[in-house]
């Protein structure tokens, strides 16, 4: 009776996600748990990492998009950093965001939120090692590390096959406007201000697909497929920064300029054998 009922809400879920998420590409079928964001709000800092630093995380199907590789496709604001920093120019890019959010839900379990709670990924741009291999849908990117503020949800998800850690997150908006973000893990301590400031750009219009595969480490087979739309994007002001501290690989990273604040996008995902 209870895998009844259980199936009939997972069905009330799909049914939902067509009308909510109308908008986001379609995922494939056969999701083996399903995911729901909703009403989030994240402050994003893009880091350069010296691959060397992780290279125990990386499945050898992937490598890692190197700064290099950028540059040389043209992209400007890479070519421009490898020309200052030549010594780095076999590093990676990543992304570091802290993220909290009205709704989110892993077949239909969330997390207990403390005050403030959120939750942070930190994830590389990976590419296949053989180009005529095919990943999938979605952007594929390379979970280094996930951390939530709730323990026994950390481990609930690592029971779903997804890579997830304690850490405690926090993130909230002081009342002249400024985002404060915080992240303290097992080495590491992160904080973030974002003031957002400027030209507001996304929207309805926007969607897109990425594919969060797991570190070697997690011992985690299963791929995160995610379709999201309506991102809305603002740079962060002269007055934002980041500060990374500890032991922790990231803390070794150079963050890039500028960072961003996004909200106001839908988000819907599975876990995918890979």
């Amino acid at each position: 009776m209870r895998r009844f009922w259980r199936a009939v809400a997972l069905f009330c879920f799909w049914l939902a996600a067509q009308t909510v998420f109308a908008g986001a590409p379609a995922l494939p079928e056969g999701a083996l748990t399903h995911w729901a964001v909703q009403e989030p709000a994240e402050i994003v800092g893009y880091l350069a990492f010296d691959p060397a630093t992780v290279e125990d995380r990386l499945p050898p199907a992937l490598r890692f998009i190197t700064l290099e590789e950028l540059a040389s496709g043209g992209v400007p604001w890479a070519r421009e950093y490898v020309a200052s920093h030549p010594a780095q120019c076999g590093w990676g890019i990543s992304f570091l965001e802290i993220v909290r959010t009205g709704t989110f839900t892993i077949d239909g379990r969330s997390p207990d939120w403390p005050r403030d709670g959120a939750m942070a990924l930190w994830a590389a741009r990976v590419a296949p090692v053989d180009p005529a291999a095919a990943l999938g849908p979605g952007r594929p990117l390379l979970v280094l590390d996930f951390w939530m503020p709730d323990g026994p949800y950390a481990a609930f998800m690592r029971e779903r096959g997804h890579c997830a850690a304690y850490g405690d997150v926090k993130l909230f908006r002081e009342p002249e406007g400024r985002w404060c973000g915080s992240l303290r893990a097992d080495g590491l301590r992160a904080l973030a201000q974002c003031t957002p400031a400027g030209a507001v750009s996304g929207g309805a219009a926007s969607a897109g697909m990425q594919a969060l595969f797991p570190p070697l480490t997690s011992g985690l087979r299963d791929v995160v497929r995610v379709a999201f739309a309506g991102h809305r994007e603002q740079g962060c002001g002269e007055t934002s920064s980041w500060t990374l501290q500890g032991a922790h690989p990231l803390a070794r990273g150079v963050m890039l300029e500028p960072s961003v604040f996004e909200w106001g996008y839908d988000l819907i995902g599975g876990a995918y054998p890979w």
